[in-house]
């Protein structure tokens, strides 16, 4: 059914715990996978009373965006090589995560986006994250949550 699977993950414990289950998952179904990390944008200086001086210049910030962008997808595409499953990695530089998966999906021509629910206990248990909520309501692929 599904022949090209978006995997967005962030390198958290949830996100990789998604990354294992998506393998599986296109693994039965036939698919491959392309992994995505959506970056941070340099986060822009606010100058006043109380402002911290932060000494990370703009290309250091990148640099170390890039290295970790790096270092995630090559643990996904590890993790899918493992299974035998086809894989291939994309990162792009974001102030909106949701935007840039939504865009990732349609780029690759996904059918498919499988992201983590970022779930929480007790009542705000009941709520997906944001990024994945946004997700949900603005693609127009199918989105499967992983809890």
């Amino acid at each position: 059914m599904f022949k090209h699977i978006l995997v967005p993950t962030d390198g958290s414990p949830l996100s990789e715990s998604t990354v294992s289950r998506a393998v599986s998952f296109a693994k039965d179904a036939g698919a491959r996978i392309t992994f995505f990390y959506a970056q941070p944008d340099f986060p822009m200086p606010i100058y006043g009373e109380g402002a911290l001086i932060d000494p990370t210049t703009p290309e250091q910030f990148a640099k170390a965006a890039s290295q970790e962008a790096a270092r995630i997808l090559e643990r996904a595409t590890a993790a899918a090589s493992a299974e035998a499953v086809v894989s291939a990695t994309d990162t792009v530089v974001s102030e909106v995560p949701y935007e840039a998966i939504i865009e990732a999906a349609d780029r690759h021509g996904c059918d498919l986006v499988f992201m983590a629910s970022h779930g929480r206990k007790g009542i705000a248990g009941l709520l997906l994250g944001s990024e994945t909520q946004k997700v949900l309501t603005h693609s127009k692929t199918p989105v499967l949550v992983y809890r």
